[in-house]
Parts: C-alpha cells; sequence; structure tokens
C-alpha cells in the first residue's frame, strides 16, 4: 500500500472518531439537561417526602410485628402441614394393602366362580342329555305302543260299528275319518 492510500485511511478514521466524540459531546450534554430537570423534580418532592417520614417510622413497628406474627402462624401451619401428610401417608399406605387384599380376594372368588360355573355347565349339559335320552325311550317305549294300540282299537270299534250295522253306509252319514280316504 502507497503513502497517500495510508493517509487518506487514516484521515478517514480520524474523522469517524471525531464525529463520534462530537456525538457523545451532545449525548453528555443532553444528560445533563436531564438530569436538571430530574433534579428539580425531587427537589420539590423533598418536603412531602419529609413530611411522610414520621408515618412510616410509625407503620415499621406495626409491619415488623404483623410480620413476626405471619411467621409465627406459617410455623404452626408447616407442623400441621407435616402432620397431616405423614398421617396421609399411613393412611394410603393402609388403603394399598387393603386393596391388594381385595384384589387377591376378588382373583380368588373369580377363580372358585369360574370353576362352580364349569362344574354347573357340565351338570346341565349331562342332565340335558339324561332327559334327551329319557324323552326317546318314552317315545319309542311309550307313545309308539300308545298309537299302535289307538290304531288297534279304532280298527274293532270299525269293525264292530260295520258289523252292527251290516250295511254300508250312505254318503249321507259318513264320518270325517271316512272323509279324509275317500
Amino acid at each position: 500500500m502507497d503513502q497517500q492510500t495510508l493517509l487518506y485511511i487514516m484521515t478517514a478514521f480520524v474523522v469517524l472518531a471525531g464525529i463520534a466524540m462530537a456525538a457523545q459531546a451532545v449525548a453528555i450534554i443532553a444528560l445533563y439537561k436531564g438530569m436538571k430537570v430530574t433534579q428539580e423534580k425531587v427537589a420539590a418532592m423533598i418536603p412531602k417526602v419529609e413530611g411522610l417520614v414520621p408515618m412510616v417510622e410509625n407503620v415499621v413497628p406495626k409491619v415488623e410485628r404483623l410480620v413476626e406474627s405471619s411467621q409465627s402462624a406459617i410455623d404452626q401451619s408447616r407442623a400441621q402441614i407435616l402432620e397431616i401428610t405423614g398421617k396421609t401417608v399411613e393412611i394410603l399406605d393402609t388403603a394399598r394393602v387393603q386393596l391388594n387384599r381385595v384384589d387377591s380376594l376378588v382373583s380368588d372368588a373369580t377363580s372358585r366362580a369360574r370353576v362352580q360355573l364349569e362344574r354347573a355347565e357340565a351338570v346341565v349339559e349331562d342332565t340335558l342329555t339324561r332327559a334327551q335320552e329319557t324323552v326317546g325311550v318314552v317315545h319309542s317305549g311309550v307313545m309308539k305302543p300308545l298309537r299302535e294300540i289307538q290304531g288297534v282299537t279304532a280298527g274293532v270299534k270299525t269293525a264292530l260299528a260295520f258289523l252292527a250295522k251290516g250295511t254300508r253306509p250312505s254318503v249321507n252319514q259318513v264320518t270325517q275319518d271316512e272323509e279324509m280316504f275317500i
């Protein structure tokens, strides 16, 4: 880099530094004016605040007593909360134990009820099978002979009726049984 370029760069930086210093000077002057306005406002409020100091001095002991009583109430509450928490933990532990007992009891009762239901189902199935067998025996052993006897009786009755009348009945005298066969 030649000397002329370096001189231009340094001049630019010096100008920038000067501008920055001028900006800082303007900012400091603005801060000074703002501080003067704030100082005037604070000076106007000092007599009012000095009038409040005796009232604040009277309130401070009351606030201190209030803080002390609040602290003792908090300490008592903390002790009661710890006691209640301990009792709650005991109750929860007891409830957990009882729940485990009830769970095992319900499981046992469920398994026993399931076994009893299976036995009852087997008994009902056996009873139904025997009832069906009995109905089959009654049907084949009692009903079949009854039908045969009824058929023989109807035949004998018809034969006796025919022999008693001697002649063949007219169409006007046909019974309902005979109508089915015509």
